[in-house]
């Protein structure tokens, strides 16, 4: 095959198609790697120049009926299993014709943040499984595992019958949840438990609200401290106090949420004054319970399913920041 060193697709296009396919296969739930290197990814070789494009090279037509995939570089850290969060750099190659369906520009805007989920397609949720920061990794993914059964994908010149070839640089990965050390917990405001997976239930406590922002940490993270400006990675449940109700959740939605850690009132795409308050000087790893006020909340006006005048309940874990 040539060589590839122009990005020929957007990485915005290749993540909405690699993130628009579900399947009923569970994702790997712990670090025992669910692909192994075999003979199709031993024919793929790539630099080992981490953090620069890539020279990737195989035999065409190279096709696998199972998806394998082995470490190029190393990394350090933790490992990434289902439900985390990971920044990537994406090369992808057919492996039918060896023609680049994107190469990666590896500058200040071409990582991107993807969640190990069954929204994603099943090798590329295989390929990083147990993957660690810092890493570089290439994954021969069979048709079945990306876009054979859906037919292909016409639009990046993907059949039905075509195997893939990914290399993905880990940039960093986020937390799948927080992890500090516990606090001791405020009277009077709203009490936390955490199921097995780190679901925060709330249960707001009798009264009336209180008429000033009230923040408590109930884990304190010992990771890099949110400044104003920062993109963050959270976990988040809002709860309505007067109706006692949840209005939202990141994570019945099976993927945390980046958020801009500024007050939305003043700067286009950020977020409640309350809840951008609530984050901005805390560290990476904690997990925070903030009462908002009308005021700093959603003031006079109602909100789709948050009524005019509402005192809002979030707790928020902070997964990562950038």
């Amino acid at each position: 095959m040539r060589r590839a060193s122009a990005l020929i697709a957007t990485a915005g296009l290749l993540l909405a198609a690699l993130t628009g396919c579900s399947s009923s296969a569970d994702a790997a739930s712990s670090c025992v790697a669910p692909i192994s290197d075999g003979a199709a990814s031993k024919l793929v070789t790539v630099s080992d120049n981490l953090g620069a494009v890539p020279k990737v090279d195989f035999p065409t037509p190279l096709m696998t009926g199972t998806t394998q995939g082995r470490v190029i570089v190393p990394g350090s850290g933790d490992r990434l299993v289902t439900g985390q969060q990971a920044k990537i750099e994406l090369n992808v190659y057919n492996g039918t014709t060896g023609s680049p369906i994107q190469v990666s520009k590896y500058d200040s805007t071409s990582a991107n943040v993807l969640t190990l989920n069954d929204q994603t397609i099943k090798g590329i949720t295989d390929g990083l499984a147990c993957a660690q920061a810092g890493s570089r990794i290439a994954v021969v993914v069979s048709p079945d595992d990306a876009f054979g059964p859906q037919g292909g994908n016409s639009t990046l010149g993907i059949a039905a019958t075509d195997s893939l070839v990914f290399v993905i640089d880990v940039v960093k990965t986020y937390l799948l949840r927080a992890n500090g050390a516990d606090q001791t917990p405020i009277n009077g405001l709203p009490a936390v438990v955490l199921d097995a997976n780190g679901t925060p239930g709330i249960t707001i406590p009798g009264g009336t609200p209180p008429a000033d922002l009230q923040v408590a940490v109930l884990k304190k993270g010992t990771g890099d401290t949110v400044k104003e400006g920062d993109t963050v990675t959270v976990h988040y449940t809002g709860v309505l106090w007067a109706e006692k109700k949840v209005f939202d959740s990141s994570w019945t939605k099976g993927a945390p949420a980046q958020l801009l850690a500024v007050d939305g009132s003043k700067t286009q795409g950020g977020v409640v004054p309350g809840f951008a308050t609530a984050i901005i000087g805390q560290t990476v790893g904690s997990q925070i319970l903030t009462v908002v006020p009308p005021a700093k909340g959603y003031g006079d006006a109602a909100q789709g399913t948050i009524p005019a005048g509402s005192t809002l309940v979030f707790v928020i874990d902070i997964l990562g920041i950038g």
